[in-house]
């Protein structure tokens, strides 16, 4: 989806500014910089267990961000991913960091043919729709440039009330009930979830590396305003998870014949 406002420095300018600081802190620094947000190491493992890529298998990465997942993957896979991202300035910095392929377009209207992937993942990206419809038409434009046979991921923030205190501004999180009867609608079958909580933590360089990273831009980006403002939507969606109003989870899909 394309933001504005709060979520526009959340996912378009602070994300040119990580991609800056990996840069300068060296090429270790950059899948983990990237996936700040996306998806942590034992989370992705889970759904690449899931999806079972084979080497040269092309993987569409839906609002793909800096595509800090999208190279994990091909890192450990082989997998060929290919990245959709609204944001311009996340684009070029995908393109700055890794060099994977790179398409601007929307999650609702994505520019490939049917059935163009075996593979493909959404990951965090559901819940900035801009409500139901939204969400479901993501789903389906997710389901048709999946071959028949072809397994998905998603990584959701699901609600567990009907109203949050304090949300973070443009999100939209459905309960799990409302995202059962999304997948429904869009023709996907869900075969396994997992609560990230019950999947082990980043390894001990992971986590200082990200911790470097955030170091080093607020050194650099501390008081811009954008920051301050993607900080303040990161405490909101912290706080929900703290307080059990929010919860996230990691889902396999698959699309069937």
């Amino acid at each position: 989806m394309t933001h504005s406002g709060p979520m526009d420095a959340e996912f378009d300018t602070v994300a040119e500014w990580t991609a800056e600081v990996a840069l300068s802190l060296g090429p270790q620094y950059r899948i983990p910089a990237a996936c700040r947000g996306s998806g942590r190491p034992s989370e992705l493992d889970w759904l690449l267990a899931g999806l079972a890529p084979q080497p040269g298998d092309v993987m569409i990465d839906i609002g793909a961000g800096l595509g800090g997942p999208a190279a994990y993957a091909a890192e450990r896979t082989g997998v060929q991913p290919v990245l959709v991202e609204p944001e311009p300035d996340a684009c070029r910095a995908a393109v700055r960091l890794f060099g994977a392929p790179v398409v601007q377009a929307d999650a609702t209207a994505l520019p490939f043919a049917d059935g163009t992937a075996s593979h493909a993942w959404c990951l965090g990206v559901l819940c900035t729709a801009s409500g139901p419809d939204a969400q479901r038409a993501m789903l389906r434009e997710l389901r048709r440039v999946l071959r028949p046979s072809g397994r998905a991921g998603l990584l959701v923030f699901l609600a567990t009330q009907g109203r949050l205190d304090d949300p973070p501004e443009g999100n939209h999180f459905p309960s799990r009930a409302q995202l059962t009867d999304l997948l429904r609608e869009a023709g996907l079958t869900e075969t396994a979830a997992a609560d990230p909580a019950s999947l082990p933590d980043p390894p001990a360089d992971w986590r200082e590396r990200t911790a470097t990273v955030e170091k080093e831009l607020r050194r650099r980006f501390g008081d811009a305003p954008s920051f301050v403002t993607a900080l303040e939507q990161s405490r909101r969606i912290g706080q929900l998870l703290h307080s059990g109003e929010l919860v996230s989870q990691v889902i396999r899909l698959h699309r069937p014949e």
